[in-house]
């Protein structure tokens, strides 16, 4: 793989990734969504997914093990058995589904969502918010659709902990470590269907110093801005993403 690779193809590699953890950083979210559709257009997708996949992994363990005083530990002991169940769903219905559709439902949904937010800020909408008990749907919906597609899914985990009206530290946190029990099941899943070689390994080893400095960056900014303005860039990110998938 290495010797396929150009300086430029590199380079662009590492640029995306850094990137990609700018905004995982600032939002607590999307450096998959930002990562993947880029990174195919320089390395194939099976090693794209499972190699960002593994990044994820390994960062959500660095911010378990220095953020854990701030998880929401009630959040998820409801949302953590619905993913592992929702991880476990994705894998049997993979064949059985009509991807478009799904894909395209999904896009509505979070669509829909961002655009409500931002017409709570910037035209008076009156704010909802959830209760617990959409913690078990929307968890399982959510791993069911990552599992499926590599990703999307966590778009649906975000709206939840929104509408919970929940903080950037708690909400960076709490879907940190949610997310690092999905991402054990999946990276099981790709390392028993063989996408990690021995050269997928050293390229994710060569890109971690990247990935936590632009996860470093994306903090700092997210540090200087307020929650008003943290709720803005969530929205915007989640319109872009549902646009994403309505046009695939």
């Amino acid at each position: 793989m290495f010797e396929s690779l150009t300086a430029l193809q590199g380079a662009a590699t590492a640029a995306i990734v850094f990137g990609a953890f700018v905004v995982r950083g600032t939002s607590g979210f999307g450096s998959g969504m930002v990562a993947i559709p880029l990174l195919v257009f320089v390395i194939p997708i099976r090693t794209a997914v499972p190699m960002m996949s593994l990044l994820v992994f390994v960062l959500f363990l660095i911010l378990f093990i220095r953020d854990w005083r701030d998880v929401i530990w009630d959040e998820l002991k409801r949302l953590v058995p619905a993913t592992l169940l929702g991880v476990a769903a994705g894998v049997l219905l993979f064949k059985n589904l009509d991807a478009a559709i799904l894909l395209r439902l999904l896009g509505i949904v979070i669509v829909s969502y961002a655009l409500y937010v931002l017409a709570v800020h910037y035209f008076g909408m009156p704010e909802m918010r959830c209760s617990q008990r959409w913690a078990y749907p929307i968890g399982f919906a959510g791993a069911v659709v990552d599992t499926m597609f590599g990703g999307g899914g966590g778009m649906l985990v975000v709206v939840y902990m929104h509408l919970r009206g929940i903080g950037k530290a708690q909400f960076r946190a709490t879907v940190a470590v949610l997310w690092f029990f999905e991402m054990i099941a999946r990276i099981g899943g790709y390392a028993v269907s063989g996408y990690y070689t021995l050269q997928a390994l050293l390229l994710v080893l060569l890109l971690l110093p990247l990935m936590w400095a632009g996860t470093r960056v994306g903090e700092r900014i997210s540090n200087r801005i307020t929650h008003e303005t943290f709720s803005k860039i969530l929205a915007a990110l989640l319109l872009a993403a549902g646009l994403s998938l309505l046009l695939k």
